[in-house]
């Protein structure tokens, strides 16, 4: 018989999309997604691939505001959804948002398995206020269940005095075979799309938010610290926006031989073309829950630079061999492992067979497994 599983996240992220459409075809499993925004324009100018859903879902009305340096977003229609769903078990996507407490409180009343979906890590830099500690062990003790994408996640929710058997490892991915076949279509004409992108022959790529966090300025002064020469044959393309777009392009004009290209943002469709041509992958991140464009890189070939501080490094990156995990802030030890890579061919190559080896246990097939598995298992415990 089929369990009756709901979702309920944030907005239609086109990286979930694949792994709802798997979860919805898995046989045990009737899903139904309730998103609470289509998108967030503050952050990413995402495109929303409706096109792709090939699952029940609908979105509700929602009322979006910056308050006190805190995303505040309001709905409606929330408990008329959840009704209409009837759902075994309910899989919650965050508790920073006041449907989230709507929804627990919802299934809390009518006995339903409340699974939390949980990325965080004991990495993670963003605030820690007495008040929000206190909620979130609240909010914690009222789970059924909890569903993490990797090794640094489980640990953040076993220091809240969550026991190992009532966490389920769904692991983070992305459309692999999309950004793999899409890599080597741009590589068979790799000449026509980098003039076409106005690209330099060789480069060290990040994809992310132009912001602090992200490492972006650790990354421009580890790239200053790379020799002269090979500055002079190995440039630095930054995709993404962010607030400190401008600081960035003031502090990469000085350095001096080498090249500094802030691309802008592009679209999921466009990225693997910047993925195909460049040598590395640099994610030299202070605070991600995982870092999903390590993914869409390592699906690409790429070998990766990245920092302890990103949630994916301990799932993905294996130093020396499919890359290099540097300590978070380190300039030294990243310009260090920038400079290995740039240097030697023959070690790129190897490393990027390597993260396309790697990357094959996260797919959306497996991170449909895994909230399976949690809402099978939620909903027996649920129902005894």
């Amino acid at each position: 018989m089929k369990r009756r599983l709901l979702i309920l996240t944030e907005i239609i992220a086109p990286y979930r999309i694949p792994v709802f459409n798997t979860l919805a075809q898995r046989e045990e499993i009737d899903l139904h997604v309730i998103f609470l925004a289509e998108s967030d324009p503050r952050l990413r100018d995402w495109l929303v691939y409706k096109d792709e859903i090939r699952f029940s879902y609908h979105v509700l009305p929602s009322w979006r505001r910056e308050f006190a340096g805190h995303n505040l977003l309001l709905n409606r229609g929330l408990k008329k959804g959840l009704q209409r769903a009837a759902p075994d078990a309910i899989l919650c996507g965050g508790y920073n948002y006041l449907a989230s407490w709507q929804a627990m409180r919802w299934a809390r009343q009518r006995r339903v398995p409340f699974i939390l979906w949980v990325e965080s890590t004991e990495r993670d830099i963003r605030s820690r206020k007495r008040v929000i500690e206190f909620l979130k062990r609240g909010f914690f003790k009222r789970c059924s269940a909890f569903v993490v994408p990797g090794k640094s996640s489980m640990q953040y929710v076993m220091n809240y005095g969550v026991i190992e058997e009532d966490i389920f490892t769904a692991p983070n991915a992305v459309d692999t075979e999309l950004f793999a076949q899409r890599a080597a279509a741009v590589r068979q004409e790799a000449g026509r799309h980098r003039q076409a992108l106005e690209l330099p022959s060789r480069f060290y790529l990040f994809v992310g938010r132009l912001v602090r966090e992200k490492g972006v300025f650790d990354l421009l002064e580890a790239y200053g610290k790379l020799s002269p020469e090979l500055r002079t044959l190995v440039s630095l393309v930054l995709v993404g926006e962010g607030i400190a777009r401008e600081e960035v392009i003031r502090r990469a004009g000085p350095i001096a031989p080498g090249q500094v290209r802030c691309a802008g943002f592009v679209q999921r469709d466009q990225l693997a073309s910047y993925y195909a041509l460049a040598e590395s992958f640099v994610f030299p991140s202070h605070s991600d829950t995982w870092g999903l464009v390590v993914n869409e890189a390592m699906a690409c070939g790429l070998p990766v630079i990245t920092s302890d501080a990103a949630g994916c490094a301990a799932d993905l990156v294996q130093d020396h061999w499919n890359g290099r995990v540097v300590g978070r802030g380190n300039v030294i030890q990243l310009a260090s492992a920038m400079e290995e890579l740039g240097r030697d061919s023959a070690l790129r190559t190897q490393m990027g067979d390597h993260s396309r080896e790697r990357i094959l246990r996260y797919s959306p097939a497996a991170c449909a497994a895994g909230i399976a598995q949690a809402a099978l298992a939620a909903g027996v415990r649920g129902h005894e």
